[in-house]
C-alpha cells in the first residue's frame, strides 16, 4: 500500500514539475537557513555549560548609587566580598577571587606578548571544569609564584611536540620581568565556549604575599576584583539575593567606607556570556538579543516555506478536484486520500531536506567567515541546542512540517463530493480562497517586518559610524606600553625623549601616551566636589592620566583655560597638582560657564587640585553609553600606550622607523601596535554582526515568500485563461490584463505592510532603547519598507502576467 503511494506522490511531483520546484526550493531555502542559525544559536547558548558545576556558580556584581542615581554597574568588587558572603551564609560553599593578568611571558630567550591570563584561587580549579594535562589540581595554585600554562601556551614557550609535558613541570618563567613563576600545572586550553577565556592561571596569593598589595587579601576599599561563589544543589540564588542589602549595610553602613550606596547581586554563570550589560566585563560576551532574534528569524522562515505549501497545494485543489473524484468512486476511502496527500508532503519534505544540507555545507565557510566561528553540521548534531538533541528536534520539526503543509490540503482534496465534481460543478470554496489570501498575508507580513528590521538597523549604524564623537579617531597608531620597563625617576624623561623622536619622522604629526585610549575603560573616582564645603554633594568622575600631546593628537577642542605643559609633570606623585577637567564636570560641579572653573579648585583623588583648563565632552567609549564626567592628570605610566598621529602613505616604512626608535628607548620590550579606529569600532561588533545576519536572512525569507507568490500567480493565470482572452478580443490592453492579475496580489502585500509595520516598530523600538545615543524610527524606513515589497512583488508577478497578456488569445480560447 505505501509503495503505491510513493509511486502515485512520484508521479504527480513530475507531472507538475514547476509547482514541485518552486515547493521544493522554498523548502529547501527555509530548512537551510534554518540549519545554519541553528548553529550560531547552539554554540551561542552552550557558553560555560561544559562546567560540571555550572548550575551552581554566580558571578558577583556590584551597582553603585550616588545621590539616588546609578553610577556604576560592573563586575568589579571588593577583594573580601568571596570570602565575606561563604562566611556569612551557609548556601555559599566555595568562591573564587578572579584578576586579569595581561603580560609578557619569558623563557631565555623567548618572549611572547599579548597574552591574558588570570589571578585565581585554587578553588577556581575546584569550581570549574578546566581539566589539567598534568599537575595537581589540589594544590597548583596554593602557593605564591606558581603558574598553570594552557597546552597552546607551554607548546609556544617549550617548543614540547608530542603530548608528554611532565618536562615542563617545575620549571620557571618570568611575566613582564618580575619574579620568576614556577610551572606547576599544564591544562588543556580553554574551549571556544568559555566566556573565561586564558592563557595561563596565576596564584592569587601572589598579589599579596608576593607583590604585598595587602588589598587584595581582605579589604573593603579597593574594588578592582572580580569574585565567582558557588552554591549549594537547590540553593535559590533569588533568595540569597534578597539577604544581599542587609549584607551591604554589615560591611558598608550605608554609604561609608566608598561614597556611594553598595548593592550585590548574583548572575548565574549560564547568562554571562549572553546578558553582560556590565562596565569592566573580562569575558567573552555576545548579544542575547541577537541570539533569540535569530531563532525567531528561523522559526519564520521556515513558517514562510510551509504557507507556501499549503497556499499552493489548495490553490491547485481545483485541478485535482476529478482526480479525487474518479479514487472515490473507485472506492478509496477519506483516510487512504489523507495518507496520500501527506505521503506527497513527506516526499517533498525529505526532498527538500536533503538539497538543504547540500546547502549548507556549500555554504558553511562563507558562513563562518561572517560569525568568526567554526561550526559545522556535526558541531550542532553533537552539541545539541541547549539540551535538545538537534537530530530529533529537525525530525521533529520536518515531522511538524510534513503535518502542517500536508494535513490541511490532504483534508481539503478529500472532502470533495465526487457526484458533483464528476458532473465538473466543484467550484473552489471561498474559505478556501479567504486562507489562501491569509497566507499570503501572513508571508509577506513577516517579510515587511524583517525589512524594516534591516532598515533600522542599517540606519542606526550608519548614524553611529556619522556621529561626531568630539575626538578624531582616524589615522591614529595605537603602540602598546614598555611593559618590560621598571618605572623609575629617568622613566618620564625618556618618554618625552622617545615622543620627541617619534615626531621627527616623516609621516608622524603628532605623539601623546595615556592611561586609557578611547574604546577602553577608564577608573572612576568616587569623591569629587567642591572643596571648603562638607555638606557639599560627592560625585564620580572617570579619570585618566595624559600627556601634553593628548589633546591635540586627538583633536579635543579646548574651552578655557590652557593644555598642560612640562612643568606640570612629576615623579613624586605630591608634587602634581594641576587637572583638566571636561564640561561635563563644570555643569555637574555648578559652573555657568566652563571659564568660571579655571583657576579654581577641586576636591579629588582625597586632596584638592587646581583647575588649569577645561576641554569639550567626547565620547570615550560606544554611542551605547552616555557622556561622562571627566578628570585629566598629568600622569606617566609604564602601562601607557602612545597614541601616534600619522599618515598613512609609506606605512611600512613609517612602522620601520617608529620600531627603531621605540627599540632605542626600550630596549627588550616587544613592539606590538594596532590602529584605533578599528579596535573602537569592535565595540559594535555584535550589532554590525546583528545587522548582517539580519539582512541575509531577511533576504532568505523575501525569496522563500517571492517563490509562494510565483506559484500563485502561476495558477492564477492558468484559471484565467480564457478570460484573458476573452477580454484580449473585446480589445483589452497588455497593461489592463497585467493590473487585472496583479491588483488582487498587491492589494494582499499592502494589507501585509499595514499589519507588519507597528509590530516591527515596538520590536526594533525596543532594541534601539540599548544606546544612549539612537536615531527615530521615520516614516522613510516603512514607506521604502513598503515600496520594496510591493516592488518584489510587482517583479515576481508581472513576468507571468504580462506572458499571458501577450499570448495569442485565439490559442486563450480554445483552453479547456
Amino acid at each position: 500500500m505505501f509503495k503505491n503511494y510513493f509511486k502515485t506522490a512520484w508521479r504527480n511531483l513530475l507531472k507538475n514539475k514547476l509547482f514541485s520546484l518552486i515547493n521544493i526550493a522554498g523548502l529547501s531555502v527555509g530548512i537551510a537557513a534554518c540549519l545554519l542559525i541553528l548553529q550560531y544559536v547552539s554554540f551561542q547558548l552552550s557558553f560555560d555549560r561544559f562546567n560540571k558545576n555550572v548550575d551552581n556558580i554566580y558571578r558577583v556584581t556590584n551597582d553603585r548609587y550616588q545621590n539616588g542615581k546609578l553610577i556604576q554597574h560592573g563586575t568589579i568588587t571588593y577583594s573580601a566580598i568571596g570570602k565575606a558572603m561563604q562566611d556569612d551564609f551557609p548556601e555559599v560553599i566555595n568562591h573564587a577571587r578572579v584578576r586579569p593578568s595581561y603580560g609578557i611571558l619569558i623563557n631565555g630567550e623567548k618572549k611572547l606578548g599579548g597574552q591574558s591570563g588570570f589571578g585565581v584561587d585554587n578553588s577556581f580549579l575546584s569550581m570549574f571544569s578546566y581539566p589539567l594535562i598534568t599537575g595537581d589540581r589540589n594544590n597548583a595554585l596554593t602557593n605564591p609564584n606558581t603558574i598553570i600554562l594552557t597546552e597552546t601556551l607551554a607548546r609556544s614557550l617549550f617548543d614540547v611536540r608530542g603530548s608528554d609535558f611532565q618536562g615542563v613541570i617545575g620549571k620557571m618563567i618570568l611575566i613582564d620581568n618580575g619574579k620568576p613563576y614556577k610551572i606547576t600545572g599544564i591544562c588543556k586550553d580553554a574551549p571556544e565556549n568559555s566566556h573565561l577565556w586564558f592563557s595561563y592561571l596565576l596564584s592569587y596569593c601572589t598579589f599579596y604575599k608576593t607583590w604585598e598589595w595587602k588589598q587584595a587579601d581582605y579589604d573593603f576599599t579597593d574594588s578592582d576584583f572580580w569574585h565567582y561563589i558557588q552554591l549549594k544543589p537547590g540553593t535559590d540564588h533569588k533568595a540569597l539575593e534578597a539577604k544581599l542589602d542587609a549584607f551591604s549595610q554589615r560591611h558598608f553602613q550605608g554609604n561609608k567606607i566608598s561614597g556611594s550606596d553598595e548593592k550585590f547581586l548574583l548572575q548565574p554563570l549560564t547568562k554571562a556570556h549572553l546578558y553582560s550589560d556590565y562596565e569592566y566585563e573580562i569575558g567573552k560576551i555576545a548579544s542575547a538579543r541577537v541570539v533569540w532574534s535569530m531563532l525567531i528569524i528561523a522559526a519564520l522562515i521556515i513558517l514562510i516555506a510551509w504557507v507556501n505549501y499549503i497556499n499552493l497545494a489548495t490553490a491547485k485543489s481545483v485541478e485535482r478536484a476529478k482526480e479525487v473524484g474518479v479514487r472515490k468512486v473507485s472506492g478509496a476511502t477519506k483516510t487512504q486520500l489523507v495518507k496520500q496527500f501527506l505521503t506527497e508532503s513527506f516526499l517533498i519534505n525529505l526532498m527538500a531536506l536533503v538539497i538543504a544540507l547540500l546547502v549548507v555545507l556549500l555554504v558553511q565557510q562563507p558562513f563562518n567567515e561572517l560569525i568568526h566561528q567554526h561550526l559545522s553540521l556535526t558541531y550542532l548534531f553533537h552539541n545539541g541546542l541547549r539540551g535538545f538533541n538537534v537530530v530529533a528536534l529537525l525530525i521533529g520539526i520536518i515531522g511538524l512540517g510534513i503535518f502542517i503543509s500536508g494535513f490541511y490540503p490532504a483534508f481539503v482534496l478529500s472532502s470533495f463530493r465526487p457526484i458533483l465534481v464528476l458532473k465538473g460543478k466543484y467550484f473552489s470554496s471561498s474559505k478556501g480562497i479567504h486562507l489562501r489570501r491569509a497566507l499570503v498575508v501572513t508571508q509577506f507580513a513577516i517579510t515587511v517586518a524583517l525589512i524594516i528590521g534591516s532598515l533600522v538597523v542599517y540606519s542606526q549604524m550608519r548614524f553611529v559610524s556619522k556621529q561626531s564623537l568630539g575626538i578624531n579617531l582616524s589615522q591614529v597608531l595605537i603602540i602598546r606600553p614598555p611593559q618590560l620597563t621598571q618605572f623609575d625617576s629617568t622613566f618620564i624623561s625618556r618618554e618625552s625623549a622617545l615622543q620627541n623622536e617619534l615626531k621627527r619622522i616623516p609621516n608622524v604629526h603628532l605623539v601623546a601616551n595615556s592611561w586609557s585610549v578611547p574604546g577602553n575603560e577608564m577608573g572612576r573616582d568616587f569623591d569629587l566636589s567642591l572643596p571648603g564645603n562638607k555638606e557639599a554633594a560627592h560625585f564620580t568622575t572617570r579619570k585618566n592620566g595624559v600627556s601634553p600631546e593628548y589633546i591635540p593628537v586627538y583633536d579635543i577642542k579646548l574651552l578655557a583655560g590652557r593644555n598642560f605643559d612640562n612643568a606640570d609633570y612629576n615623579a613624586d606623585w605630591k608634587n602634581i597638582h594641576n587637572i583638566i577637567l571636561n564640561e561635563n564636570v563644570t555643569r555637574l560641579l555648578g559652573f555657568k560657564i566652563p571659564q568660571e572653573a579655571v583657576g579654581k579648585q577641586i576636591h579629588v583623588e582625597g586632596r584638592e587640585w587646581d583647575v588649569v583648563g577645561v576641554v569639550a565632552d567626547f565620547h570615550q567609549k560606544s554611542l551605547r553609553y552616555p557622556l561622562e564626567p571627566l578628570v585629566l592628570f598629568p600622569l606617566f605610566s609604564t602601562y601607557s600606550a602612545l597614541s601616534v598621529r600619522v599618515n598613512t602613505k609609506d606605512v611600512t616604512q613609517t612602522m620601520a622607523a617608529i620600531k627603531t626608535k621605540f627599540d632605542q628607548f626600550f630596549p627588550g620590550n616587544l613592539f606590538d601596535y594596532y590602529f584605533l579606529d578599528d579596535s573602537y569600532n569592535q565595540q559594535y561588533a555584535n550589532d554590525i554582526l546583528f545587522g548582517k545576519i539580519f539582512g541575509i536572512f531577511s533576504a532568505f525569507a523575501v525569496l522563500i515568500a517571492c517563490l509562494g507568490l510565483l506559484g500563485l500567480s502561476l495558477f492564477a493565470t492558468l484559471q484565467r485563461t480564457k478570460e484573458i482572452g476573452v477580454r484580449k478580443v473585446l480589445g483589452a490592453s497588455v497593461s489592463n490584463i497585467v493590473l487585472l492579475l496583479s491588483k488582487d496580489f498587491i492589494r494582499l502585500v499592502l494589507v501585509a505592510f499595514i499589519i507588519a509595520s507597528p509590530v516591527a516598530w515596538f520590536v526594533m523600538n525596543n532594541w534601539l532603547n540599548d544606546f544612549a545615543y539612537r536615531i527615530q524610527i521615520s516614516a522613510w524606513i516603512f514607506i521604502a519598507a513598503g515600496l520594496t515589497a510591493v516592488v518584489i512583488a510587482l517583479a515576481t508577478i508581472s513576468f507571468q502576467a504580462i506572458k499571458a497578456a501577450l499570448a495569442n488569445p485565439v490559442k486563450s480560447l480554445r483552453t479547456e
